[in-house]
C-alpha cells in the first residue's frame, strides 16, 4: 500500500449545528458481512477490518452502519474491530427501524418497545457503551412521532446515545421532526442521511432546504449510484457482465442501491458521464473522484458515505477527500448536466425567484 500524504487526508467538518467533528468521507459498512440483497462483493470479517484500517490511515474517524445490515453481522464486525481501539477516537453511527426478528411482530418500527430493545442489541454487537449517532432508518407510519422522539431523547439523557439523526425523509417529515422537537424541548436531530448524487438531486427541492434552515448536516449515501457514476459502464441494452448492476438485474433485485438499468441508460445520463470523463481527464482524477468531490462541495453536505468491496476502491474514493477542488465553472457544468426536472409548484417558485437571491436569506430552493 502506498503511503498517504498529510495534505490528502480527510478534512473534518462539524456535523450540522453540533460540536461533533467528523471526517468529510464516512465509511459505510453495508458491504461488511453477508450480502443483504444477495449481491456479490461483500467482505468477511478479516477483509472488513483491512478496509477499516486503511480508512483510518486516510484520517477517517466516521463509520456508518445499521442494525439490519447483514442482519446484525455488520455491527458485530465493526464491534470486534472497535474493541481493539481507543473508543473515543471514532464516531460510530447506526440506525433503527427495520424488522430484526421475523417471528416477533414488535421487532420493527420506531416504537418505544422496539427502539429500547434495538439500542441494547446494537450496543452489544458493537461492544461499546454508547453510539455517537443514532438514526431513524426510515419513517414509521404506525408509531406516533411523539413516542419516537421522546424515546430517542431518553437514550441521549441516559448516555446510550450522544446525538440523533434521521435517514430517508421527505421535506414535510423532516420539518415535522424539527418543529415537534422544538415544541417538546427535546434534543434536536443533527443530521439527515439521504440518497444524494449527481443522479439523485430531488432532495434539494425540500428536505435539504429544511436542513439548511435548521442546522442539519446532510450525509449522502449511494454517492456513485450503484457504481454507475464511476464511469465503468457503457451504453447498451444491459450492464456489463460481472458487475453489481448486472447481477442485480439477473436476480431481479430492484431497490434503492440497485436501480433499474432502463432508468440509468438514458441520453441525459450518458451526457453526464461524458461531462464527468472530460473533467476527470483535465484534472487527472477518476470519474468516481469527480462525482464524490461534487457532493463534498455542496453547501449542505457534511460527510459523504462510501461503500467499498476492495481496498483499491477505498483508495480511489478517498482520493476525493482533500488537496484539490472542482472550480466554480466545473461545478456549474455538472449542476447543469444533472439538474433534476421539477414540476409545480417547485418550478413556479424557482422561476419567480431567479433574480431574488439574498445572501442574508439563503433559504430558497437550490
Amino acid at each position: 500500500m502506498t503511503s498517504i500524504g498529510e495534505e490528502s487526508k480527510c478534512q473534518y467538518n462539524y456535523l450540522g449545528r453540533s460540536g461533533l467533528r467528523v471526517a468529510n468521507i464516512c465509511l459505510g459498512a453495508f458491504t461488511f458481512g453477508k450480502p443483504l440483497f444477495g449481491t456479490p462483493g461483500n467482505l468477511d470479517e478479516a477483509s472488513s477490518h483491512d478496509v477499516i484500517r486503511r480508512y483510518v490511515e486516510w484520517g477517517g474517524n466516521f463509520i456508518d452502519i445499521a442494525d439490519i445490515y447483514s442482519f446484525g453481522e455488520s455491527e458485530k464486525i465493526v464491534g470486534s474491530w472497535l474493541a481493539t481501539q481507543e473508543r473515543d477516537r471514532y464516531v460510530i453511527a447506526t440506525k433503527v427501524r427495520f424488522q430484526t426478528d421475523s417471528s416477533n411482530p414488535n421487532a420493527m418500527g420506531l416504537s418505544r418497545r422496539h427502539i429500547t430493545r434495538a439500542i441494547e442489541d446494537s450496543l452489544g454487537r458493537l461492544k461499546t457503551d454508547y453510539v455517537d449517532l443514532y438514526q431513524t432508518h426510515v419513517w414509521d407510519d404506525a408509531t406516533p412521532l411523539e413516542e419516537t422522539l421522546l424515546t430517542l431523547n431518553d437514550l441521549v439523557r441516559c448516555g446510550k446515545v450522544r446525538y440523533l439523526g434521521a435517514s430517508n425523509m421527505t421535506g414535510w417529515q423532516m420539518q415535522k421532526v424539527v418543529e415537534l422537537t422544538k415544541q417538546m424541548g427535546l434534543n434536536p436531530f443533527i443530521s439527515l442521511q439521504q440518497q444524494y448524487s449527481l443522479l439523485d438531486r430531488e432532495s434539494e427541492v425540500e428536505p435539504f432546504v429544511v436542513c439548511r434552515m435548521n442546522g442539519v448536516g446532510v450525509l449522502p449515501w449511494s454517492p456513485l449510484k450503484g457504481g454507475f457514476l464511476t464511469g465503468k459502464y457503457t451504453r447498451g441494452p444491459a450492464p456489463q457482465e460481472n458487475t453489481r448492476l448486472a447481477h442485480a438485474l439477473k436476480a431481479g433485485i430492484v431497490d434503492e442501491t440497485h436501480p433499474q438499468w432502463a432508468d440509468l441508460n438514458t441520453d441525459s445520463n450518458w451526457a453526464l458521464i461524458d461531462g464527468l470523463q472530460n473533467i476527470a481527464a483535465k484534472k487527472g482524477k477518476t470519474v468516481a473522484q469527480i462525482s464524490i468531490r461534487w457532493l463534498l462541495q455542496r453547501p449542505v453536505v457534511t460527510s459523504v458515505i462510501i461503500g467499498v468491496s476492495k481496498l483499491h476502491q477505498l483508495d480511489d474514493n478517498m482520493g476525493a477527500a482533500n488537496a484539490w477542488e472542482l472550480t466554480a465553472q466545473e461545478m456549474a457544468e455538472l449542476d447543469e448536466l444533472s439538474r433534476p426536472k421539477v414540476g409545480n409548484p417547485y418550478k413556479k417558485i424557482l422561476l419567480a425567484n431567479l433574480d431574488r437571491k439574498n445572501p442574508w436569506n439563503p433559504n430558497g430552493l437550490q
